[in-house]
C-alpha cells in the first residue's frame, strides 16, 4: 500500500485519467473537472462522479480507501433524504491507474458516488448572482426545510450531540484551525474579538442549548445547508451535498442549520431574502424560541466558511487569482462574523387594520426591510388547535376556533411568543386586526415592561378595496386568513378605534397607494434603526 503523503498525488493523477471518455460504462462526450477543498467531482453529461480526497484534516478523515468508502455509502443514505433523485449509487473504479474503469470489475483503486448531473447555471448561488433567484424560491425553501427538520430523526439524550461541549468544540476547532493558517504579518485581533464573544455567548447560553437538546431540537440535520448546495430544478429548490463525514457536524441543533443559509445570503448582499426565508421557516415550524441561539450560529457559520477560505487558499496547486479568491472569502467571512455580534434594534410593532386592509404584505415588507420577525394570528391561531396554516376550520362567525375564549388564548400566545422574539434581541411585529382596545393595551403593557418601542401599524384602505382582496384570497385559498365578506361586516360593526391617548404609538399606512417607504423609514427612526 502506497504512503498517505503520496496519495493526494495519486488520486490527481487517476482523476486525471478519468477525464478520458472510455472509462465510463455510459456514453460521453467529453469529462469535465470540479475541485473543492475536500472533493474531485466528474463531470460527464449525464452522470456527475464525486470522489473524496485522501485527506485528515481533524474534523474529517478520508485517509483510507475503506473510510472513503465508507463515507460515500454514508453520503447516498444521507442525500436521499432530501434529494432522491440526485443521489443514485456508489461505484467502484478498478482497472488500473492509466486505464481506470468506472464501475469495472475486479479491485477498487477508488470509490464514487454517481449522481445526476444537473445544470451548474441552475445553482442557487449562480441564480443569485445573476439575479434570477425569486422571492418564490426563498419561500418553497424554508417551507421545506422545515418539513425536513419536522420529520428528522431527533438525538437521543443520551448522546452528547447538541450539548453545550458538543457546540463549543467546533466552533473551538474553527479558530484554532485558522489561526494555525494566518501568516506571520497578519492582523490576529480580529480573530481573537469573534473568538472572545464566541466564548462569552456559549457560557451565556449553555442552559438553553441543554433545554433545546432536551425538547427535541437536536436532530439529523444537512449540515452544510448554504445556497451552493442547493440547486433549482424545474423551479423547485433540490438541497444536496449533506455533511456525511462528521456527525457531530449534522446532528445539531435545526438554528444552527437554518442560521447558515441565513449568513449566506446577507453575506451576499441579500438581507431581504435572509428574512424572508426566516419568517417562512418561522411560520411553518412555531421555533420561535431558537431565536436565542440565532446570533451565536449566525457568526459560528461564518467562521465556518471562514476555515474553509484559509484551507482552500493553503493547499498546493492553485493559480494565485484563485489563492487571492479564497484569502479574499476569509476576509469578508470574518468580517461578517464581527458585524453579527453586534446588537440589532429592538421594537414591538403591531398591525392594526380590518381584514383584508393589507397588513400582511406591510408587515412582510418590515420583515425584508428591518430585519423583524413576524408572528401571525391567523398561523398561530390554527397552531393552537392542532391545525396547519392553509387547513379550513369551518369554524362560523364567532364560533370554533374564532370564539371569545378562542380570541383571548390565540392573544396570549401572540404576546408569549413576541416577548420571546424580543428577549432574543430581534424587533418583532405581530400581523392581527388588534380592533379591540384590550388587545392593543395588552401589548403596549408588554412593550413597556421589556423596556422598547411600542408601535401601531394602522393600515388603511377602503371597504370596496377591503371587500376585493377577501374575494381573492378565498379564490386561491393560499393565505391561512378564512375572513369572509361577513366577517369583514361584523368587524366594521364591532370595531373599537384607535383612541387619543393611542395616537403618540400610531404610524398610518395606506394600503391603496402601495408606496409604503415613508411608512416604513418612520418605523426606523423610531426603532432607532437608522435611515433606509
Amino acid at each position: 500500500m502506497e504512503s498517505p503523503d503520496r496519495e493526494p498525488a495519486r488520486q490527481r493523477a487517476l482523476v486525471e485519467a478519468l477525464t478520458a471518455p472510455r472509462c465510463y460504462p455510459h456514453a460521453v462526450g467529453a469529462v469535465s473537472v470540479m475541485e473543492t477543498h475536500i472533493s474531485f467531482v466528474l463531470l460527464t453529461g449525464d452522470y456527475a462522479y464525486k470522489i473524496k480526497k485522501a485527506l485528515d484534516l481533524g474534523f474529517l478523515d478520508f485517509s483510507t480507501l475503506a473510510k472513503r468508502r465508507f463515507f460515500c455509502e454514508e453520503e447516498l443514505r444521507l442525500n436521499r433524504r432530501l434529494a432522491p433523485g440526485l443521489y443514485l449509487d456508489v461505484v467502484p473504479i478498478c482497472g488500473t491507474a492509466t486505464g481506470p474503469r468506472m464501475g469495472g470489475a475486479g479491485p477498487a483503486l477508488e470509490y464514487a458516488v454517481k449522481m445526476a448531473q444537473f445544470p451548474q447555471e441552475g445553482l442557487a448561488d449562480r441564480l443569485l448572482e445573476r439575479g434570477e433567484l425569486q422571492p418564490a424560491a426563498i419561500d418553497s425553501l424554508a417551507t421545506a426545510v422545515a418539513a425536513f427538520h419536522g420529520a428528522a430523526a431527533r438525538a437521543a439524550m443520551t448522546d452528547d450531540y447538541g450539548s453545550a461541549a458538543a457546540v463549543a468544540a467546533p466552533a473551538a476547532q474553527n479558530f484554532a484551525q485558522i489561526r494555525a493558517l494566518l501568516g506571520p504579518g497578519e492582523d490576529r485581533a480580529e480573530l481573537a474579538a469573534v473568538e472572545a464573544w464566541s466564548l462569552d455567548e456559549q457560557r451565556r447560553l449553555a442552559q438553553v442549548f441543554g433545554a433545546r437538546k432536551r425538547d427535541g431540537f437536536v436532530r439529523e440535520c444537512h449540515g452544510d445547508l448554504h445556497l451552493g448546495n442547493i440547486v433549482l430544478i424545474g423551479g423547485v429548490p433540490r438541497i444536496f451535498d449533506c455533511i456525511e463525514f462528521n456527525p457531530n457536524l449534522r446532528w445539531i441543533d435545526v438554528v444552527n442549520e437554518i442560521a447558515f443559509l441565513i449568513m449566506d445570503l446577507e453575506g451576499r448582499g441579500r438581507p431581504d431574502y435572509a428574512s424572508r426565508f426566516l419568517d417562512g421557516y418561522l411560520e411553518a415550524s412555531g421555533d420561535y424560541d431558537g431565536l436565542r441561539l440565532l446570533a451565536y450560529y449566525r457568526v459560528y457559520r461564518a467562521m465556518v466558511r471562514a476555515k474553509v477560505a484559509r484551507i482552500r487558499a493553503a493547499q498546493d496547486g492553485l493559480a494565485a487569482a484563485e489563492r487571492e479568491a479564497a484569502l479574499d472569502g476569509y476576509r469578508r467571512y470574518a468580517a461578517y462574523a464581527r458585524g453579527a455580534m453586534a446588537a440589532r434594534a429592538r421594537g414591538l410593532i403591531v398591525t392594526h387594520g380590518f381584514s383584508g386592509s393589507g397588513k400582511t404584505l406591510v408587515s412582510r415588507a418590515l420583515i425584508e426591510t428591518l430585519g423583524a420577525v413576524r408572528i401571525r394570528s391567523d398561523v398561530e391561531r390554527k397552531r393552537l388547535h392542532g391545525m396547519q396554516a392553509l387547513e379550513r376550520s369551518g369554524s362560523g362567525l364567532g364560533a370554533g376556533i374564532y370564539g371569545q375564549s378562542a380570541t383571548e388564548a390565540t392573544y396570549n400566545q401572540l404576546e408569549c411568543l413576541a416577548c420571546r422574539v424580543a428577549q432574543a434581541g430581534l424587533p418583532v411585529v405581530v400581523d392581527a386586526t388588534f380592533l379591540k382596545r384590550w388587545q392593543r393595551d395588552k401589548f403596549r403593557a408588554a412593550a413597556r415592561a421589556l423596556g422598547m418601542p411600542f408601535v401601531i401599524l394602522d393600515c388603511r384602505a377602503p371597504p370596496a378595496l377591503l371587500r376585493a382582496r377577501l374575494g381573492q384570497r378565498q379564490r386561491t385559498g393560499l393565505d391561512a386568513s378564512e375572513a369572509t365578506p361577513a366577517v369583514l361586516d361584523s368587524q366594521l360593526q364591532g370595531a373599537e378605534a384607535l383612541a387619543a391617548d393611542e395616537e403618540e404609538f400610531v404610524v398610518p399606512v395606506d394600503t391603496a397607494a402601495g408606496d409604503w417607504a415613508p411608512t416604513l423609514a418612520e418605523i426606523k427612526r423610531r426603532l432607532g434603526a437608522g435611515p433606509t
